[in-house]
């Protein structure tokens, strides 16, 4: 059994030294390195959670394509990182004064034992815990095509997104030579890069395939019921235990810090969930609706996150009341724009980090930012520190993430769609018989139907009576058309109001 020697210091750039002759991990304490790579986990749970959440809000003919959705969306993600998204988000030199990563890191060349943009990590563990906060940015962002989407395109779309769209954002924000971290922005763990990104990239991709073919609401937007509640509450109890390490792992290192931000985060979606709960009761037939709980959880946490390391406590509650008032509010908005974004994900993650990066620039605190301890990077806080420049910053951040998101998100699916074997959308027909069995020949749910060993192509329509139409195991009359969207309530056979889709 050979010994090593280990003489030599570590460089500091490269890998870090040679790792034969050099200790590299002296450079750094084994703690935080352990805190943020159990939270890499931790963040990961979040991906499958997403699943389960978008799988319960749609129709069961679609279910499996959305829980396949998931964990395609890690696997293409975790792949393009490694090939070159570390590199163009991360690289410790930019291009265009911070606006884009070089490739001096492509296929994880280099990254080992050099201290990253957060210097308490290595660059390994870095690029394994940003790598999962790129896939939950995939994974959301692909609600957007709820029930519609042809999945070989989407692979290719979500790759080229997540090169083009999410890495510049993410160089901007987190980089230590991003632009926008240089002129002053806050974005504690991910209010843009994440949130407003994959809200509007979310909006881009729904206003692009168009709305759901609904022989029977033609003019209006298409209104389905939930198809299993239970789901969306197990989505939604992936994502609050994952925004457990989520945000609080985002200090980069096991300080006071870290476990505040921990505590504002629960506060947040506490104070959210009970409030669009409370909306929806006295808006929609005086119920206590679960899915409305859950949707305003997921906003309370969506606001917190830019703000959680930077802001008081109290501040939480504040934060996760406004946010989950104004995605309540922002469901209604779809059906004014006419863009059937079915998951609501705009709703809850657009606007939810747009309001929270807002309220980060006017609570963000000197005090909280330096519970880092020697960890610190020193702030002069929001309006509470009298710093009235922060809101500023805050809205430039918001807007540039906005355009770039929107501008090019749709650029691309426009690009894509021109391509004859990239086109985005299933057939009617297709969309008729749904995406499980069109695309994928399996089903969430034991079928009369059996295994299909192969994608089917249907070219044969399904007649509909004008005045009746089986969805799943429901009929839907023409009586039903009324029936309210995602943030309002529709009505049983016995009168109860129960809650339509809601949205992440």
């Amino acid at each position: 059994m050979s010994t090593y020697n280990f003489t030599g210091t570590p460089t500091g750039t490269g890998t870090g030294g040679d790792s034969l002759t050099t200790d590299l991990n002296t450079q750094f304490d084994l703690s935080n390195m352990a805190w943020v790579g159990v939270a890499s986990a931790g963040v990961w749970i979040m991906v499958p959670g997403i699943g389960l959440l978008y799988s319960g809000l749609s129709r069961k003919k679609h279910a499996l394509s959305l829980l396949w959705a998931s964990l395609m969306a890690v696997s293409v993600v975790i792949f393009q990182w490694f090939f070159w998204g570390y590199s163009l988000a991360f690289s410790h030199n930019t291009k265009g004064n911070g606006f884009i990563g070089t490739l001096s890191n492509f296929g994880f060349r280099h990254v080992l034992g050099a201290p990253s943009s957060v210097t308490s990590l290595p660059d390994i563990l870095f690029a394994v815990f940003q790598g999962m906060f790129a896939a939950v940015t995939g994974a959301l962002m692909l609600g957007g095509a709820c029930e519609r989407a042809r999945l070989f395109p989407m692979m290719v779309f979500l790759f080229l997104w997540m090169t083009i769209v999410y890495c510049p954002i993410a160089c901007w924000t987190w980089n230590a030579e991003g632009w926008l971290a240089k002129l002053g922005a806050l974005d504690y763990a991910g209010g843009g890069p994440v949130h407003i990104a994959s809200g509007h990239g979310a909006l881009m991709y729904a206003l692009i395939l168009g709305k759901r073919n609904d022989p029977i609401a033609k003019k209006g937007m298409p209104k389905y019921k939930p198809h299993s509640v239970t789901s969306v509450v197990l989505g939604t109890v992936f994502l609050w235990f994952g925004w457990q390490f989520f945000n609080p792992a985002s200090a980069g290192n096991a300080t006071i810090r870290a476990w505040y931000s921990a505590m504002s985060t629960n506060l947040a979606a506490a104070s959210g969930g009970l409030t669009w709960m409370f909306i929806d009761y006295f808006r929609f037939g005086g119920k206590w609706t679960t899915v409305g709980l859950c949707s305003g959880i997921i906003s309370g946490l969506v606001g917190i996150t830019p703000a959680a390391g930077f802001v008081p406590v109290w501040s939480s509650v504040i934060i996760g009341v406004v946010t989950a008032t104004g995605c309540n509010l922002a469901t209604d908005l779809k059906t004014l724009f006419r863009i059937d974004d079915g998951m609501d994900v705009w709703a809850l993650h657009g606007v939810g980090g747009c309001i929270g990066s807002v309220f980060t620039g006017i609570f963000a605190a000197d005090y909280v930012n330096a519970t880092a301890g020697s960890y610190i990077a020193p702030i002069e806080g929001g309006w509470i520190n009298h710093h009235w420049k922060q809101v500023g910053y805050q809205l430039a951040a918001m807007c540039s993430t906005i355009a770039w998101s929107t501008v090019i998100t749709a650029i691309l699916l426009l690009a894509l769609d021109r391509i004859p074997f990239l086109r985005l959308r299933l057939r009617p027909d297709e969309e008729e018989l749904g995406t499980d069995q069109v695309e994928i020949g399996e089903f969430t749910y034991q079928e009369d139907t059996s295994y299909i060993p192969e994608p089917i192509r249907s070219n044969i329509g399904v007649n509909i009576p004008t005045n009746v139409r089986t969805i799943d195991d429901e009929i839907r009359t023409s009586e039903d058309i009324s029936a309210p969207s995602s943030s309002s309530s529709s009505k049983d056979n016995d009168g109860r109001g129960e809650k339509v889709e809601a949205v992440v």
